[in-house]
């Protein structure tokens, strides 16, 4: 995709992917790169081999730890005795949580008050205050006065230098463990994923291709690439909640303009099989932003990826027994209509 020219991507280098990578060491795992050992998967593959990525054996369930890790050791000493906050559906309150516990920041995180109890439970035990607020706006607005009022600094969910080198850990590991692969699929909420692992990737081996894959009711980046500017939904409408920011914002943007090579959209019905995909073949239980990046693969972009060697980031299992064992009844209706896409 063409390069956005109006956001300044020049502080996302390889030297710096990799010296943040290396300074995020000490607390954040190098997650396993596997080979899916899936005949089925294969054959709908037309031979080719997949791998994953399994960043839901991350700290904190998700990838969501690396940005948040990189912004709270990047905050500037004389701030850090005031803290941090953050504002979350759920995985990012928790890995802000958890970034603040283990730097020895206080925190106070703000989520929706429709998020899963199970991760606001998570949250709190990680040591953070939670705030809970309406979804959307009112979110917001409470994390902004506590940086306001407060001297919190704020660590946002999906944008920033700072986080895009952090996420950036993901590609780098998974092209250094697994350097013969010819594309990597990466689901896409707010950005802050694909445009860390993008840029990794490209930077080390321009070669690879790199897809994004998006809910149809919540593809805020696919939009924005197509009008060349970050673009704000109306509305969101989509299990994968995680998924779920109703818009794409300039850094992200940009670094996807440069790097991502297509996005493709997936239903609800078919990120429900993608879940179901990666318990019967992988044996993963994971949520629904993992399994629509395998739904990516095996429904819209298996044509073009036949025979070839594709990596498929795992990116988080932050989900509780009951809503899974829902979302997986729901994906074996729809299972077999993906693999005969």
């Amino acid at each position: 995709m063409g390069a956005d020219n109006t956001v300044d991507i020049s502080e996302i280098t390889a030297d710096l992917i990799r010296q943040r990578t290396e300074q995020l060491r000490a607390h954040i795992a190098h997650t396993p790169s596997i080979p899916l050992p899936s005949h089925l998967i294969r054959q709908v593959m037309g031979g080719g081999h997949v791998a994953l990525k399994l960043e839901c054996f991350q700290h904190t369930g998700t990838f969501k730890a690396r940005g948040a890790l990189s912004n709270a050791m990047s905050i500037p000493e004389a701030d850090k005795k005031a803290g941090i906050t953050a504002a979350s559906a759920g995985n990012h309150a928790i890995a802000a949580a958890w970034a603040a516990r283990v730097t020895g920041l206080s925190a106070k995180v703000v989520m929706q008050d429709n998020a899963n109890p199970f991760r606001i439970a998570r949250a709190e035990a990680e040591g953070a205050e939670v705030i809970l607020r309406a979804p959307g706006a009112p979110t917001f607005a409470e994390a902004e006065r506590l940086s306001t009022e407060e001297g919190r600094t704020f660590i946002h969910p999906f944008e920033g230098v700072n986080t895009a080198l952090g996420t950036a850990g993901v590609g780098y590991e998974f092209i250094s463990d697994m350097p013969d692969l010819d594309a990597v699929v990466v689901s896409v909420g707010g950005g802050g994923l694909i445009s860390g692992i993008a840029a990794a990737v490209k930077l080390h081996k321009p070669g690879c291709m790199v897809f994004g894959v998006e809910p149809t009711g919540a593809d805020s980046m696919s939009r924005s690439l197509a009008a060349g500017q970050p673009v704000t939904l109306d509305k969101v409408e989509t299990i994968a909640d995680s998924l779920g920011p109703p818009m794409a914002l300039p850094l992200g943007h940009a670094l996807c303009a440069a790097y991502v090579d297509d996005m493709v959209r997936v239903t609800d019905d078919q990120i429900c099989a993608g879940m179901v995909a990666l318990q019967q073949e992988a044996k993963l239980a994971v949520e629904p932003a993992a399994g629509a990046a395998m739904a990516g693969l095996l429904g819209p972009l298996r044509k073009s990826l036949q025979g070839k060697r594709v990596g498929v980031v795992v990116c988080g299992a932050n989900i509780d027994a009951a809503t899974y064992q829902a979302q997986l009844l729901r994906g074996m209706d729809h299972y077999g209509a993906l693999l005969k896409t």
